[in-house]
Formats: C-alpha cells, structure tokens, sequence
C-alpha cells in the first residue's frame, strides 16, 4: 500500500496555555479531495496552518510525503505544499501576473532571474484557475472573486501535489463559489492534486469530497466517506444540534436544509 501522502499523528498545538487541538491522527492518500468541517473555534484554520509550517510548533508529528514538516526547508515545503488563506481583502501593488509569478519562488535560486519557464508556469496556472482574462489587471482592481481566482492561481504557480485552502468561498457570491469549486474540482480530477479545504458549507464538502474530517474543540470527532456525515447521530456530535435534510434532485445524497425553509 502506498505511504500516505499527507499523515497526522497525535498532533497537539496550543496558544499558549489554551490547547487548540489535542490528538488530532488523519492520512491523506494522494489525488484524495478532503473537506475539514467544525464549528467556529474547532481548530480547523490553526490545523492546515499548523500542516504547512505558517504556525510552526506543536507536539506529535506532521508528515507531507513521508518526512515530518519540522524537516523541510521552507523552499522545500513550498515545492509540496500550496496554500490559499482565507479571504482578507488586502491589495498588492502588483499586476496580476506579476503576483502570480511571484509564487514562483520555490523554483528560484536566491537572486537567480526569472526564466521562460516560470513565465509560462505562471501563465499556465491562471488559465487552470480561468484568472487567464485578468493577467495585466492590478491586483487591487479585483473583486473578491476574481482577487480568490488569483491566490488559487499563485498556489498553482508553486506546482506543488497539495493544495491546503482555508475558506476558499467565504463572502463570495454563488456565482463566483461554483467558479471556485469548478476550478479545485479540475485541479484534483485531472491533474490530480490532493486537497484540503476548510469550510462551513457541509452541503458542499459532501457533494465534492471523498472524505470529511470534522473537528469540535480540537479533537477529530468524524473522519470517514463524505456521505455518511449526513446523518444526526454523527452531525450532533459535530455541532451540538439537529438538522433537516432533504434528498439532492439529482443524485439523491441526503443534504441539508436551512431550517427557515420549514417555517
């Protein structure tokens, strides 16, 4: 059997004294599509931080194609790892392509210049992220989409196997959120890219993901099939609560219907 591509052991990690998550033990096979769901608090953002080194520390162990996080040089880890934050609205007073290109950097020899090839890695990523219209657009011109559009160009720049997003969709309209879930959806089915992706919408991760881990105050609470978490007994244990569901016009998976649709 193939080494996990991503592997989690016993991982601890606190801020200070107060502990954020505690024992958290997942593997991620490659070419995998994985949705981390939990309510607010639950320590999903601090864990694919915790995954690419952007927080550094921790107890237990995190391993990125068989080699602890701790061992990589950041260069290194950012030939493996890319990562698409959560939507902040900061600007770069750079031209879209200009930005995207310098998400190259893991390729570079300190002071080397930019070649050929990394142009064209760059231009290659836009069009895979369909940002390809926007190349000579000043980044601080675009709308929250097209800016989320960019950054998931940049991680694609890096042409790393993995792909860690934290809330991509957040404060998109539903236009732009299926744009994005079109583009990771590509991204995982033909080029085979593992990834990882916090977000709140479970209707969502069940309908693109393989697999589901929910998080409720730093300890994993599910990790299993996608569908399966469309169930009370497992959805109570996640968020404390009870949910309506309905069955999806199309496939038939059980989803979630908001409650005021009951009323």
């Amino acid at each position: 059997m193939a080494e996990p591509i991503i592997e989690v052991r016993d991982f601890h990690f606190s801020f200070g004294a107060r502990p954020v998550l505690s024992g958290v033990s997942f593997a991620v096979e490659a070419g995998e599509y994985v949705s981390i769901i939990g309510p607010n608090g639950a320590g999903k953002t601090t864990l694919i931080r915790c995954m690419n080194r952007v927080l550094a520390g921790g107890r237990g162990d995190i391993r990125i194609a068989g080699r602890s996080v701790a061992q990589y040089r950041q260069a290194e880890l950012a030939r493996r790892v890319g990562y698409v934050p959560q939507a902040e609205g900061r600007h770069f007073a750079f031209s879209v392509f200009e930005f995207v290109l310098m998400a190259r950097y893991p390729h570079l020899s300190p002071f080397s210049a930019v070649r050929a090839a990394d142009e064209e890695a760059a231009r290659r990523a836009l069009r895979l992220a369909g940002a390809d219209a926007l190349a000579d657009r000043a980044h601080g011109s675009l709308s929250g989409g097209e800016r989320q559009k960019v950054f998931i160009a940049a991680a694609f720049a890096q042409e790393a196997p993995i792909l860690l997003l934290d809330e991509p969709t957040t404060f998109l309209d539903p236009h732009h959120q299926a744009d994005i879930f079109r583009i990771l959806h590509r991204a995982n089915r033909e080029a085979g890219v593992t990834i990882l992706t916090v977000t709140h919408d479970v209707n969502s991760a069940v309908l693109a993901s393989s697999r589901i881990l929910a998080l409720r105050e730093g300890r994993v609470v599910y990790w299993g099939g996608a569908g399966s978490v469309m169930d009370n007994d497992v959805l109570r244990r996640i968020y404390d609560k009870e949910f309506l569901f309905a069955s999806h016009p199309v496939t038939g998976q059980p989803m979630l219907v908001p409650e005021g649709a009951a009323r």
